[in-house]
């Protein structure tokens, strides 16, 4: 299966206009925002777990990452209420459930194959650093070679600077509205920039974003 699978395309998706699919499990279902194989794939999804409802234990070949958008999210090593955020490296493995149902944000086989680091932060007991311009805030949640990940946090009537990403750019509205030059992104929306795009992002409104940077680079344009 190939879904918006192709990194030199901007993709922007409203996650709330896309339809539920089952997926293996009973009462698990998942919004494809991209995908790149079948039921082994490269892939970013929304999941949502009915309460009660459990996977198999199951094997990440090149990892996993996850954000709880809502609910409480289990498996063998805790238990992950919203704003949780989960790095299960390369060859992990887990059998998560959720008693109480739980909305997810996740993505499969990114990782780099060496980074092998399990990361968990809690991002509701965190603070937040300054960032680069007034009524910017930062929360980093990882970094390993090019890829950073990070919460930000837009103040109202925040602006920043025209910036181009190397190894591109992906965000996902966690709250409020995210706005640039090419438009206007509520709550739920998922946006993926492609290598060395540009863009000069604001905030009329206010948001918190979900970053992801430097993860969308083949290795001819890291050559290049």
């Amino acid at each position: 299966m190939q879904l918006r699978s192709d990194w030199s395309r901007r993709e922007v998706v409203d996650a709330s206009a896309l339809d539920w699919v089952p997926s293996p499990a009973a009462g698990v279902e998942r919004k494809m925002l991209e995908r790149d194989g079948d039921e082994v794939a490269r892939a970013t999804s929304i999941v949502r777990y009915a309460p009660g409802s459990r996977f198999d234990s199951h094997v990440h070949a090149l990892g996993e990452e996850l954000f709880v958008l809502d609910g409480e999210f289990c498996d063998q090593t805790g238990r992950y209420g919203p704003g949780s955020y989960i790095r299960n490296p390369p060859g992990s493995s887990h059998a998560p459930w959720s008693d109480t149902g739980c909305v997810l944000f996740v993505k499969l086989r990114y990782f780099d194959p060496d980074d092998l680091a399990r990361v968990v932060v809690h991002t509701r007991e965190e603070p937040w650093l300054p960032g680069l311009v007034p009524g910017l805030s930062v929360m980093p949640l990882h970094d390993f070679r090019t890829a950073h990940t990070a919460l930000v946090r837009w103040a109202p009537n925040t602006y920043f600077n025209p910036h181009r990403h190397y190894g591109g750019e992906e965000i996902l509205v966690v709250e409020g509205t995210f706005e640039d030059e090419h438009g206007r992104y509520p709550a739920g929306s998922w946006i993926r920039s492609p290598h060395l795009s540009q863009h000069k992002p604001f905030s009329r409104e206010g948001c918190i974003i979900l970053v992801k940077t430097g993860h969308l680079i083949t290795d001819a344009e890291a050559a290049a």
